[in-house]
């Protein structure tokens, strides 16, 4: 019988589809929630806990009480060891003590739903220490950390593979997180904290997000004078964040956020910063185009610090009508050779899986497949 430990940040990406990129700090939580934001973890949780289900006999899980996985644990059909101690609301050092607890029992492996900031709460206690192995079920708004795998459903897919088979290989991934305070004043200021050792099979863990220092302003200016002489009149365009997007906002006139969604209609900016439910305010009864770029180093085009983007908004603008840009040498940097999306809704998933055109120049094209 093998042992897994599960810990799940409850709030965790609620500040994602609000446009607060983050939840840590004190008060971000509430104002996350004052602005509609729903709690996206339980839901992720469950999605890699239905597919470790199928060995569920195999397995016994350990996790936390309450919303910190006994809850999504039971709804998934598992019969989980509680450990003591720990009461809600939860914080991050109810993560270390749950698993300071865990490393004790002596456990196959550990399974955590969060972002960076539960990445970095794991590193203090685990640390790069092969006799514990974990895999980050990604639930959070900023992750740049390679301990966590592609989707929610992945993870699941992995800790099976690494329950069921020995000998499956080791690496040690790195965990990364950034400020959050200057993050959502537009300034990116990431930060190496150490490694956890992660299962390693195929493609089912992400990669180490990277900076862009190959998008020279050269290539990002030609990429910003092929969309900006193709945008359309009476078309809302959604405008995702990275620096790959500002020089189309900078041809326009109009005031960037690098971090976040701008509304453009019209030649003009019709709101800027906005969340999920501002965009499908905007968007109702109109056509809309969402302009996005690619994560370098790790792929994303949905679902890594775009979560205002969300699955909805997706859905109501369709697949057809979603243009993706990046520089050729950050297409052709990808260690897979192809793009990934994790919306948190399969349908979603499934409906922008396949082929993809990245407008990498002046009309210059590549096509790349899609996963999920």
């Amino acid at each position: 019988m093998k042992r897994a430990g599960l810990i799940v940040n409850p709030v965790a990406g609620m500040g994602g589809k609000v446009g607060l990129k983050g939840t840590d700090g004190p008060g971000i939580v509430e104002k996350a929630r004052a602005m509609g934001a729903r709690p996206e973890s339980a839901r992720k949780a469950a999605l890699a806990l239905r597919v470790l289900a199928e060995i569920k006999e195999d397995v016994e899980l350990v996790t936390c009480p309450g919303t910190m996985g006994e809850d999504v644990a039971r709804e998934c059909g598992f019969e989980p060891q509680v450990i003591a101690g720990i009461s809600e609301p939860t914080t991050a050092e109810d993560t270390e003590k749950a698993a300071r607890e865990m490393a004790a029992l002596g456990l196959d492996l550990l399974l955590f739903v969060g972002g960076d900031g539960t990445a970095r709460n794991i590193y203090h206690v685990v640390g790069d220490n092969a006799s514990l192995p974990a895999i980050g079920i990604p639930a959070g708004v900023k992750i740049h950390s390679a301990v966590y795998a592609t989707t929610p459903r992945n993870a699941g897919e992995l800790a099976v593979q690494f329950l069921k088979e020995a000998g499956l290989p080791l690496r040690r991934a790195e965990v990364m997180d950034i400020d959050e305070d200057a993050f959502r004043e537009g300034r990116l200021s990431a930060k190496l904290y150490g490694y956890l050792q992660v299962p390693c099979a195929g493609d089912l863990m992400q990669h180490l997000k990277v900076g862009g220092a190959e998008t020279e302003e050269s290539v990002l200016n030609a990429i910003a004078d092929s969309v900006v002489e193709k945008m359309e009149d009476e078309v809302v365009y959604i405008m995702g964040p990275g620096s790959t997007i500002a020089p189309i906002m900078k041809k326009l006139g109009l005031k960037n956020t690098l971090l976040g969604v701008d509304i453009v209609y019209n030649g003009k900016l019709l709101a800027s910063d906005v969340n999920e439910k501002k965009l499908l305010e905007l968007i109702s009864g109109k056509q809309a185009k969402i302009v996005v770029t690619v994560i370098g180093g790790q792929g994303y085009l949905f679902g890594r610090g775009n979560q205002q983007i969300s699955a909805d908004v997706i859905r109501a603008v369709g697949k057809k009508n979603i243009l993706v840009l990046a520089t050729r040498e950050k297409i052709l940097a990808l260690e897979d050779g192809r793009l990934l999306v994790d919306t948190g809704d399969e349908e979603v998933n499934k409906m922008l899986s396949g082929y993809v055109k990245i407008v990498t120049g002046y009309k210059e094209e590549l096509i790349y497949r899609v996963s999920h």
